[in-house]
């Protein structure tokens, strides 16, 4: 597979904004960690190769650890995510998949249990970006680059 275009090539007024959004969800006081397991989670399910390479990297930098990266796809079951995580991951799932779960009260509401509507916010906002990056690395089949590992 290659990719079909540069986005922000041809379409950098789009992409300027996609970078804009981008900046101001690295700023919010989200643990970095927990996006970069919102990332991971997000991208899995909408199936971008390109993040879930990107976001991986990104969070075994930060010190995440393997055993973790690797359960995402499994979350419900494994034993090493905090509520707090378990809160945000299954909010991740039904905000991605908006169309079959229209975010469920119990899910919302067990968020609101561990944070705050601003927190909560920030929350939706890194997970609508995400989503929004999957879109269109999917669509434009962004294609990582090979380890040479």
């Amino acid at each position: 597979m290659k990719t079909r275009f540069n986005m922000g090539k041809v379409n950098p007024e789009g992409y300027q904004a996609m970078i804009a959004l981008e900046t101001y969800i690295q700023r919010t006081g989200i643990d970095k960690k927990l996006k970069e397991l919102i990332k991971i989670r997000a991208s899995q399910m909408n199936g971008c190769l390109f993040c879930i390479d990107m976001h991986t990297k990104e969070a075994r930098k930060m010190g995440e650890t393997e055993q973790r990266i690797y359960g995402l796809n499994a979350w419900r079951e494994a034993p090493f995510y905090s509520p707090e995580e378990r809160a945000v991951l299954a909010l991740t799932e039904a905000i991605t998949m908006v169309a079959e779960t229209h975010v469920p009260d119990d899910v919302f509401e067990e968020v609101n249990q561990y944070f705050d509507e601003k927190e909560i916010a920030e929350i939706i906002m890194q997970i609508v970006t995400i989503n929004a990056w999957n879109r269109i690395g999917v669509s434009i089949r962004l294609v990582p680059t090979i380890d040479s590992n």
